[in-house]
């Protein structure tokens, strides 16, 4: 925001320097970026008489003039026809520097001094007239810096406006804003409009079909009025923040633009259609043409303000060339209004159209300062273009604005920003940026004005209060820090532990893509109504590779050791403990759960000197598996045949159940899915649900005393049907309930024609023990020899 302190001092006044004034501001949120005087080249062009012309003897198109500053005359060679003597005009002194850049000093002209240069307005940057040297108004001092003499010393401040404090984009918002900092009163200007034509009803309309994009539309007219340059006075103002005068009419736009901070449109009345005014939403594809001259494509959703045969403005941005106030133009249309910011942003984005207005109206305009912008903007056509102001407006004001009502507790104020100001103080500090203050027991109830639409809570007020009332005023303090650490969350501490057992157990961890192909949940065999072949589908995917959501980790690290074989690496332990997403039905979203899986193949242990040929079995991927619930001291889990996954082979695989909970699975991959990943040797899967695992899994025990008496081991070989499940003798045993059984491991599985045909040898060792004192002999084998014949007769085994 380029601001004229020279045009903010109509309204506010204050004894701040300008060092002074820059640094207030920048404490109090509006940070100046720079600072500069409006014509910095002036500094050596001083007023001057010329006293005597004489021609050039050696140049018929030149004139030497002796000139007098009231301190010294100066002899000056000029070609410019029009000069005389008894003229006031600018002396540009050696040492001065002219807008094109150029330095005036001494020089000698077809063999005469001059000492400096008598200049145009063009060349010293302060108009177009380039045809003579500038005479100036013959009450004009003689001997005085021009910036003075001509009331031309500003100062230009360039202020960055953050993007929610839209009623700072004007000179009367900036000058709130200084009031407010001095202490002083802001002064509004001076709105007085003198109607003399008809009622504006019985000349114009307006009717808004778009209330959720504009709020509200107001309009004046004005007949008989005159277009033409503007006074002297106007383009001052508009030059000196950087706009460029067009004409008197759209010039007092533009004025009240950088005024008010309103934004208005003037339309040559007699080019509106039915002299009427419609506001609505533009036709997809639509055509319109701008003041710029482009013809533009609109969307459904751009804001368009209507004749009454079609668009003339893009609204809030840009008005139509075919409407464009000229020289011709005798009634005149305001219009002033209040567009939903969101609607002009995405307009103007989509348009590729950024302007003045836009850039206003995006971040929210005062609905409340519509009228007087409009009622300002008449009285000043009036003044500068003649004519005769419509009695009346037209205002349009479906949706009034409602104004928030906030309750400040004052003592809270104070714990927030850390200080002891009083109430009177937070009210006079509010008060001063015009809200409503009134005492309400012991706090203050607060109605912000309509400009200041960022203003919607308590703790909002709060940093206005401390910005006004000073940051100096807030004291530095630092937040306590104690240095604890934080505890792991449990199910992550627990993820964590299994992957550094897996880890140490040879494992690398593999992190496969959450999407997968509805081809690889096929081939896994699930049958026809399995959830898991009802995955997420991807809107967008990036290919059928990876189109469904994974609904089980083990396709991924199947694909995976299908790569590695591939490339020549056959020995692999991977694991994955990862998200799998199983779709609920009526639900939107699908249930995430966590999965471990990991995958074994090729050589048990590698490079070892002496021995280890050995391949991978199903007992290194059944300990695997044991290893982790040991991890989370999981016990009472059996490892049963029935029912394993279809992608398992029935005859080397084992479902984990937990009573009659399924944990999961182990096994060797069935040989139909082992083609269709196209693996060219065994792999050994296993695939656990971690929740399951993590909402049974108990804290480890802390301590536990050593055995005081010694234990006793029994073995029990015995030869059963090839059909009888080892799992099965296990569980028996154990459910005798023998309190003396401590443990019991499986040492030996033995097959051999001389056992007879289907049967096998299976050799378990039973472990007893008494906490309380040594067992005997005879009481162990008292002990064990009921059990065995219990086991015997339950399974028809024998003794080996």
């Amino acid at each position: 925001m380029i601001v004229s302190l020279k045009w903010l001092r109509d309204y506010v006044e204050t004894s701040l320097s300008v060092e002074e004034l820059t640094h207030r501001l920048t404490m109090v949120g509006l940070e100046i970026d720079g600072c500069h005087p409006l014509h910095p080249r002036l500094d050596k062009v001083v007023t001057a008489r010329v006293e005597k012309v004489e021609p050039h003897p050696r140049a018929d198109r030149l004139s030497v003039c002796e000139v007098s500053d009231g301190h010294g005359r100066y002899s000056v060679v000029c070609g410019a026809p029009n000069v005389k003597a008894g003229q006031i005009v600018p002396l540009a002194l050696p040492g001065a520097e002219l807008a094109s850049g150029a330095k005036i000093g001494q020089a000698t002209i077809r063999g005469v001094a001059s000492g400096g240069m008598l200049c145009s307005q063009k060349e010293l940057g302060l108009g177009e007239d380039a045809s003579g040297i500038w005479p100036l108004p013959g009450e004009v001092p003689v001997g005085v810096p021009l910036s003075e003499a001509l009331d031309l010393d500003d100062t230009i401040l360039d202020v960055a406006v953050t993007p929610n404090r839209g009623d700072c984009l004007s000179i009367v918002g900036i000058a709130r804003e200084i009031a407010a900092i001095s202490g002083v009163r802001l002064r509004y200007p001076h709105v007085a409009c003198r109607e003399t034509g008809p009622e504006v009803e019985s000349l114009a309309s307006v009717r808004i079909d778009a209330p959720d994009g504009c709020p509200r539309y107001a309009a004046r007219v004005i007949e008989g009025i005159t277009v033409g340059p503007s006074p002297q006075w106007l383009k001052d103002r508009l030059e000196a923040v950087g706009l460029r005068s067009i004409n008197n009419i759209v010039d007092v736009t533009n004025f009240i633009l950088m005024e008010l901070g309103q934004p208005l449109h003037a339309f040559d009345f007699d080019l509106l259609r039915e002299h009427r005014i419609v506001v609505r939403y533009a036709r997809e594809g639509e055509r319109f043409t701008t003041l710029d001259g482009t013809e533009r494509i609109l969307f459904g959703d751009t804001l368009m303000i209507c004749d009454g045969a079609g668009p003339v403005a893009v609204a809030g941005i840009m008005g139509g060339l075919d409407s464009e106030i000229g020289v011709r133009t005798r009634r005149v249309l305001i219009e002033s209004a209040c567009f939903e910011p969101r609607c002009i942003r995405r307009s103007s984005r989509k348009l590729g159209l950024r302007t003045e207005s836009s850039y206003r109206f995006e971040r929210g305009v005062d609905p409340e300062g519509v009228i007087r912008a409009l009622d300002r903007a008449a009285q000043l056509m009036v003044e500068v273009g003649g004519g005769d102001l419509a009695t009346g407006r037209i205002d349009a004001y479906p949706r009034p604005a409602e104004k928030p009502v906030l309750v400040l507790r004052t003592d809270r104020v104070n714990r927030f920003l850390g200080t002891d100001l009083t109430p009177a103080e937070m009210a006079g500090a509010l008060r001063s940026i015009e809200m409503q203050v009134e005492e309400n027991g012991g706090g203050l109830k607060v109605i912000p004005p309509t400009f200041r639409p960022d203003i919607t809570r308590e703790v909002d007020l709060a940093e206005e209060i401390a910005r006004l009332a000073g940051y100096d005023r807030v004291p530095v303090t630092y937040p306590e820090v104690r240095m604890e650490a934080a505890l792991l969350d449990r199910h992550l501490q627990a993820r964590m532990d299994i992957k550094g057992y897996l880890e140490g157990a040879g494992f690398f961890e593999a992190v496969n893509y959450s999407f997968v192909s509805m081809e690889s949940l096929m081939k896994l065999k699930f049958p026809e109504g399995d959830r898991r072949l009802n995955p997420v589908r991807i809107r967008n995917p990036l290919s059928e590779e990876q189109a469904v959501m994974r609904t089980t980790l083990v396709p991924s690290l199947l694909q995976t050791a299908r790569y590695n074989f591939d490339h020549k690496n056959d020995d692999l332990k991977l694991f994955e403990l990862s998200k799998v997403f199983l779709p609920v039905e009526g639900a939107p979203l699908p249930e995430e759960v966590h999965k471990v899986a990991g995958i074994l193949a090729g050589k048990r242990s590698l490079n070892l000197l002496y021995g280890g040929d050995d391949d991978v079995d199903y007992a290194d991927a059944k300990g695997i598996v044991e290893g982790i619930l040991e991890l989370l001291h999981i016990e009472g889990v059996r490892f049963a045949s029935e029912a394993p996954p279809p992608y398992l082979d029935a005859a080397c695989a084992a479902t984990i159940m937990h009573g009659e909970l399924n944990l999961g699975a182990v096994g060797r991959v069935a040989a139909d899915v082992r083609a269709a990943f196209d693996l060219k040797k065994p792999v050994f899967v296993f695939d656990l649900d971690f929740e399951r695992l993590f909402g049974i899994a108990r804290p480890p025990a802390f301590f536990s005393s050593l055995p005081k008496f010694p234990s006793v081991s029994r073995d029990m070989a015995l030869v059963v049907d090839e059909s009888v499940p080892v799992q099965g003798l296990f569980d028996f045993i154990r459910s005798q309930g023998e309190a003396l059984l401590e443990h019991i491991d499986i040492f030996d599985i033995y097959r051999d024609p001389q056992l007879g045909a289907g049967r096998k040898s299976i050799g378990y060792r039973l472990v007893y023990r008494a906490a309380d004192r040594s067992l005997t002999d005879e009481e162990v084998n008292r002990l064990h020899e009921g059990l065995v014949s219990k086991v015997l007769v339950e399974f028809d085994a024998r003794l080996r």
